[in-house]
């Protein structure tokens, strides 16, 4: 903006400076260059793609809001007619299903402006007819074919989600220690249940620490995990648990076996040292 000198009587006036046509290397361009060349196909600008000639005919006839029972064939062929000039200006290759659908236009609007007769002649089918079923029928598949896009799809909308693991990785298992109190609450469980199986004894057995230390190692031999509850025989009643019992703590004490617990309050388990 700029100011010209104003005499004491008048304003000053404000004149508006041009504007530059570009900036070049941070320096405006005032006026276009008289060498510059641009081609004729620089820019192309695409508004609407059209799938077909009845894709076209149906934006047609939206646009216009046309009814497509009682179609104006005179108005859509104007408008089909100027798509096709303008396409062939712009020196596009227009696929021969857009001139056909043209020369069924021109077909129907001759035939409709052709006079009827009517003496002893029924009524002529409508020309528009068989075009109007076309319409009608693709634009009901091309409904259905939006409403199959909109749903979801695989790999489109949502994708499925894969987690590996190495093939050396090793799983690291902490184990929790097994408190004397978890084993005496354990023994008292199977005491408990010993209990029920208790029965009449004529002669009293013989039960040895050293032999049945020797048969839970036989024992877990054959078993490589064997559960706490798995190691008593019910049937030799309370003096059968205790000895078990008193067995399986000699084996922890020299090392040979191992009581482990996966969680907190859960099974018992005796392994190999």
């Amino acid at each position: 903006m700029s100011q010209t000198p104003a005499t004491s009587d008048t304003p000053p006036l404000t004149v508006q400076q041009p504007l530059p046509l570009a900036f070049v290397r941070g320096e405006a361009v005032l006026e276009r260059p008289e060498d510059l060349f641009i081609p004729p196909d620089a820019l192309e600008i695409l508004l609407e793609a059209f799938e077909g000639p009845l894709d076209f005919l149906l934006y047609l006839i939206r646009r216009h809001k046309f009814d497509i029972v009682d179609l104006p064939v005179n108005e859509i062929t104007l408008q089909y007619m100027e798509y096709i000039n303008l396409m062939q200006e712009m020196n596009f290759e227009l696929a021969a299903e857009y001139l056909v659908m043209a020369a069924m236009l021109a077909e129907i609007k001759s035939r409709l402006l052709l006079p009827r007769s009517d003496i002893g002649v029924d009524e002529e089918a409508d020309p528009r007819a068989e075009l109007v079923r076309r319409l009608q029928e693709y634009e009901q598949f091309k409904q259905a074919a939006s409403n199959l896009d909109a749903l979801p799809r695989f790999e489109r909308d949502f994708f499925q989600s894969h987690a590996g693991v190495p093939d050396n990785f090793e799983p690291y298992v902490i184990f929790p220690e097994v408190s004397l109190e978890e084993l005496v609450l354990a023994l008292q469980d199977v005491a408990k249940r010993a209990r029920d199986f208790t029965h009449h004894q004529i002669k009293r057995e013989q039960l040895s620490t050293r032999e049945r230390m020797s048969q839970l190692l036989e024992l877990l031999k054959n078993h490589a995990v064997l559960e706490f509850t798995e190691c008593f025989t019910l049937d030799e009643g309370r003096a059968g648990v205790v000895v078990t019992f008193l067995a399986m703590l000699e084996l922890v004490k020299e090392k040979l076996v191992v009581i482990t617990q996966l969680e907190a309050y859960g099974q018992i388990h005796l392994r190999l040292a």
